[in-house]
C-alpha cells in the first residue's frame, strides 16, 4: 500500500494540512503510523476516509458526520448505522410536516379564533415546548421576535397559547429547520395575520422543499461513500 503525506490528502480537497491532522485527532480518520521522527504516514485508506468524511458533512452536518466516522473507527458499525437512521428519520419527519403545512395553507386564516375566548386547545409554554421539542426559552425568543403573541392568564400572568399561536409556532418550527432567520419568519407570519396572504409562506415552503430534496441527494451520495469505506475498513 502506498504511503501519503498530509499535504497529499490536503491538496485533493484544497484544505490545510493542519485540518487533516485535526480530523485525525478527532477520530474522523483512522490513526496514522508515525516515522521514527514523528511524521505521520497516511495511506490510501486515510485518503478514502477523508473523502468519505467530507461527503458526509453536507448530508448530516459536521457533528453527526464525526459521530459516524468515529463509530466506524471504533469498529461499531451498528452505532454508525443508528446515527444515520436517526438522520433519515428526521428528514422523513420534516417532509411529513412540510406536507401537512402545505395542506393547511388554504385554511390558515379560514377560522381565526376569538380574541377573547380561549380554545380547549390552549397550551401553556411548557406544553407547547414539549409538543415542538424545543425549550421554553426558544418560545420566548420567538415571542420577542414577534412570531408568537400569546395571551396571559388574568389571574397568574402565565402565557397561554391559543389555536393561532399553535399554528404560528408550528410554522415557525419548520421554517427554522429551513434555516430562516427569526425576522424573516416574523415577516411571513405577520403577512398571514394582517393581510391573509399565504404567498410568502408558499415561497418559503418551496425553498424548504428544495433544501429537503438537496439534502436527500447528498444523503444518497454519503451512503455510497460510506458503503465503499466500510468495505475498505473490513478488508
Amino acid at each position: 500500500m502506498r504511503t501519503l503525506r498530509p499535504s497529499d490528502l490536503a491538496r485533493e480537497h484544497a484544505i490545510s494540512t493542519q485540518a487533516v491532522r485535526n480530523y485525525e485527532e478527532a477520530g474522523c480518520l483512522p490513526p496514522a503510523r508515525r516515522t521514527p521522527t514523528g511524521y505521520r504516514i497516511y495511506t490510501d485508506l486515510h485518503a478514502t476516509a477523508l473523502r468519505t468524511y467530507l461527503t458526509l458533512i453536507p448530508a448530516y452536518g459536521h457533528a453527526t458526520a464525526g459521530h459516524i466516522m468515529r463509530a466506524l473507527h471504533e469498529n461499531d458499525l451498528d452505532k454508525a448505522l443508528t446515527t444515520i437512521d436517526r438522520a433519515h428519520s428526521q428528514l422523513l419527519q420534516d417532509r411529513e410536516t412540510l406536507t401537512s403545512v402545505r395542506r393547511a395553507v388554504d385554511h390558515l386564516i379560514a377560522e381565526p379564533p376569538s380574541a377573547t375566548t380561549l380554545s380547549a386547545n390552549t397550551r401553556t409554554i411548557g406544553e407547547l415546548a414539549h409538543h415542538l421539542r424545543v425549550t421554553p426559552a426558544t418560545l420566548r425568543a420567538w415571542e420577542n421576535a414577534g412570531i408568537l403573541t400569546p395571551q396571559r392568564d388574568p389571574s397568574t400572568g402565565y402565557r397561554l397559547y391559543g389555536p393561532t399561536d399553535l399554528r404560528d409556532a408550528e410554522l415557525a418550527h419548520i421554517l427554522r429547520r429551513g434555516h430562516y432567520r427569526l425576522d424573516r419568519i416574523a415577516a411571513v407570519i405577520g403577512q398571514i395575520r394582517t393581510a391573509g396572504s399565504t404567498e410568502a409562506l408558499a415561497t418559503a415552503l418551496d425553498h424548504w422543499q428544495r433544501n429537503l430534496t438537496a439534502q436527500g441527494i447528498t444523503m444518497l451520495d454519503a451512503a455510497a461513500a460510506l458503503s465503499r469505506y466500510s468495505a475498505d475498513l473490513r478488508s
